[in-house]
């Protein structure tokens, strides 16, 4: 299997994921809810107001880290350029109604898609690591 499908296989879907974002040349690590895609990009949503919107729009270096929830591999480490999404068509695009709990509707004003776009990912399986870049 290729290993842009087997780091699909690990990432395609939902998961938690660990993502760092730098705040006053310092990193700021949070826990957030993402999805990874076919393309391997991972989308997320998060309010506008809050700080890792702000950090990313300052500086859109990113890193990510998914493990797999066993005491060993696999996990990978993703480091990727993230983008705030604002504009309705992909807001709607990415609309899920568990969303309802924190916004009202895909148009909430608060409501923005983080899209995290792999520039290079570190896959940690079976005591080796593999390389994939863009």
């Amino acid at each position: 299997m290729a290993l842009k499908d087997q780091i699909f296989k690990f990432i395609g879907g939902e998961h938690i994921a660990a993502v760092a974002t730098i705040s006053a040349d310092k990193p700021a690590v949070r826990l957030m809810a993402l999805v990874g895609l076919e393309d391997l990009n991972l989308i997320g949503v998060t309010m506008k107001n809050s700080r890792k919107v702000e950090q990313i729009k300052k500086n859109p270096a990113v890193q990510l880290s998914i493990w797999a929830g066993e005491r060993s591999d696999p996990y990978i480490l993703i480091q990727c350029k993230a983008e705030v999404h604002e504009d309705l068509d992909t807001k709607k695009k990415f609309w899920d109604p568990r969303m309802e709990t924190y916004f009202q509707k895909s148009d909430d004003p608060n409501y923005v898609v983080l899209k995290f776009i792999p520039e290079r990912i570190e896959y940690y399986h079976d005591m080796t690591m593999d390389i994939w870049e863009r």
